[in-house]
């Protein structure tokens, strides 16, 4: 279990639409939207604090990453509490937070050495991405390992 940090301000505007008090069922139904969450997924939401936590259980790693991330990168969630088990585990991915003026191509070129590497990051942020040139300041990425 860990607790990974998001920028508050940036994200998704999900929690705007939640009915009063049903945060984490808006939560819980914004992953169910990018199909990361599965059945035995819980969230709860602490507004005081800012922290969503989540349990429950993941086919990978990759998966679970995406849920973390999916979770923090949503305007309003400053922490992600991990309570998830990720049924095949396999190592991590590290996490990047994007910067001002970052694309997919300087984020590859600067971790991987070269630029036409961004397809690999776009790849391990789908469904989270939708296009490789739609990223913002304060978002999370994941980076997977250099081959």
């Amino acid at each position: 279990m860990g607790i990974f940090d998001f920028v508050k301000s940036a994200g998704e505007k999900v929690l705007g639409a939640a009915t009063a008090g049903n945060t984490a069922g808006a939560l819980l139904d914004h992953l169910k939207s990018k199909g990361l969450a599965g059945p035995d997924v819980k969230v709860a939401f602490d507004p005081a604090t800012a922290k969503a936590t989540i349990v429950g259980s993941t086919l990978s790693q990759a998966d679970k990453e995406k849920l973390i991330l999916a979770l923090g990168n949503v305007e309003g969630v400053e922490k992600v509490e991990d309570g998830l088990l990720a049924e095949k585990p396999e190592a991590g991915a590290s996490f990047y937070t994007v910067k001002k003026g970052d694309t997919l191509s300087t984020i590859a070129k600067a971790l991987y050495g070269k630029a036409g590497a961004y397809m690999k990051i776009f790849e391990a942020n789908k469904p989270l991405l939708k296009d490789p040139d739609h990223i913002y300041p304060g978002q999370v990425l994941r980076i997977p390992a250099h081959d």
